[in-house]
């Protein structure tokens, strides 16, 4: 990490202003070379500059430059933003000059990689700026918020200090046994220890599944057969004409998708293919892809038609569906009924999406489903991220081991070692302890220039 990178850190096109980010030892220096205003070396720490970039004598933009020296700055090393006008060409070309003057184009994420390697952050708080710049709802931006902040990782934190004291107490107690006034570790003492931290990681966890709705939302996949409302029900949600709408069975052959927000909870909602028995290739392929998306799905929205009675393809979609959440929607409740009573086998919503009525109690139904409702917090204290959630659960079974060997009697120095493991599973998730390998595959998901 001893060179300079340089990166864009703006969207390139055309914009009012394009931000080149340079990071290193070297920033003030290389910078200089193509600064025209203010000697930068004599310039204090934290602010903005009038002037040029150039290059041999030729101006290549006005440009307003920000000056931060180290240690107070993102990756703690001396860093310079050009504030330059936005366009593609004046963008790169500033880029450019920067790397033939001695920058190194940065990797993706690297910016925030420097930062967690220079001790400015730790990987949750790292993670917490991938899931802020990503953030679609006011939710899931309040959560990122809170683990950039430092707050989620002072619960794990806390749970490392905890369990060091007691491997702290009982090495001394193994090292040192002839000290009467040193507190034994008894092994009633560390089960209420291993109780209470594994009562506290089981409230995380618990909290965490909440986290990871609100992060990444929920995938709801309509089916049923074909010209039974599916994508006439889609449009009503998302409230515009994204599917093709006609009185043809099989129109939708291939999977159409949008989002909609409900209680600041994202939807990915996809309508599919009818399901049915067919002869037609192409139709056939988006048949078999809309049962795999069954498989996959968070919600399944089984569209049923009222005034037909069941298929053998919807029995089977319900026979399907069975241990999943899932909505029956009886469409085209205008006509007569012909269809059976479903009511006791899933939530059933009475709709008919072409008079537009029912599609406000369809969404107060997947509300209730999930509890949106009782989402509302002010608590936004959890891990939200597949990596730490994985980590969290590994620590704690690690913890029931340590369990089982204190109610088997195990010797105290074999119940530490697994005491110990646990120790560093909560630091693989802060990043206290980490190897090359997931910090190169965690930073490569960032953007370029952050």
């Amino acid at each position: 990490m001893k060179d300079t990178i340089a990166a864009i850190s703006t969207a390139l096109g055309v914009g009012a202003i394009s931000i080149i980010r340079v990071s290193g030892d070297d920033a003030i220096s290389i910078v200089s070379k193509i600064w025209k205003g203010k000697n930068l070396h004599e310039q204090p720490s934290h602010t903005i500059n009038y002037g040029h970039i150039v290059d041999n004598g030729e101006v290549i933009d006005e440009v307003l430059l920000s000056l931060m020296r180290a240690p107070k700055t993102f990756t703690t090393e001396d860093v310079i933003e050009i504030n330059s006008h936005g366009g593609i060409a004046t963008t790169n070309r500033v880029l450019e000059l920067l790397l033939s003057n001695g920058c190194r184009l940065a990797e993706p994420g690297e910016f925030t990689k420097r930062a967690f390697l220079n001790g400015r952050i730790d990987l949750i708080e790292a993670e917490g700026v991938m899931d802020l710049i990503s953030a679609k709802t006011e939710k899931s931006r309040s959560l990122a918020l809170s683990q950039l902040s430092g707050n989620v990782s002072n619960l794990i934190k806390v749970l490392r200090k905890k369990i060091v004291n007691v491997i702290a107490n009982i090495e001394v107690n193994i090292d040192y046994p002839e000290y009467e006034d040193i507190a034994v570790v008894t092994t009633e003492q560390l089960k209420d220890c291993v109780d209470e931290i594994g009562n506290e990681i089981k409230n995380i966890l618990s909290k965490s599944e909440t986290s990871t709705i609100i992060k990444e939302g929920i995938k709801v996949v309509i089916v049923g057969k074909p010209n039974v409302g599916k994508s006439s029900i889609l449009n009503r949600l998302l409230e515009e004409e994204k599917a093709i709408v006609t009185d043809i069975a099989g129109t939708t052959r291939d999977i159409v998708e949008g989002d909609i927000s409900i209680d600041g909870i994202l939807l990915h909602v996809i309508d599919t293919a009818g399901i049915r028995e067919t002869e037609d290739i192409v139709e056939k392929l988006g048949v078999d892809k809309s049962i795999n998306l069954i498989e996959e799905a968070e919600l399944v929205l089984l569209v049923l038609n009222n005034n037909e009675e069941l298929t053998v393809e919807e029995k089977e979609i319900l026979e399907k569906i069975k241990d999943k959440p899932a909505i029956i929607i009886i469409n085209k409740t205008d006509l007569p009924k012909k269809l059976e009573d479903l009511s006791t086998i899933k939530p059933i919503v009475y709709l008919s999406a072409q008079n537009n009525i029912g599609i406000d109690e369809l969404r107060n139904k997947i509300k209730e489903l999930f509890n949106l409702e009782k989402l509302e917090t002010n608590d936004y204290s959890y891990l939200s991220s597949a990596r730490s959630i994985s980590l969290l659960k590994q620590a704690y079974c690690a913890l029931e081991e340590v369990k089982k060997g204190v109610e088997l009697n195990q010797p105290i120095d074999m119940v530490e070692i697994d005491l110990k493991n646990v120790w560093e599973l909560l630091g693989n998730i802060t990043g206290d302890t980490y190897s090359e390998e997931l910090i190169d595959q965690l930073f490569s998901q960032f953007c370029l220039g952050k």
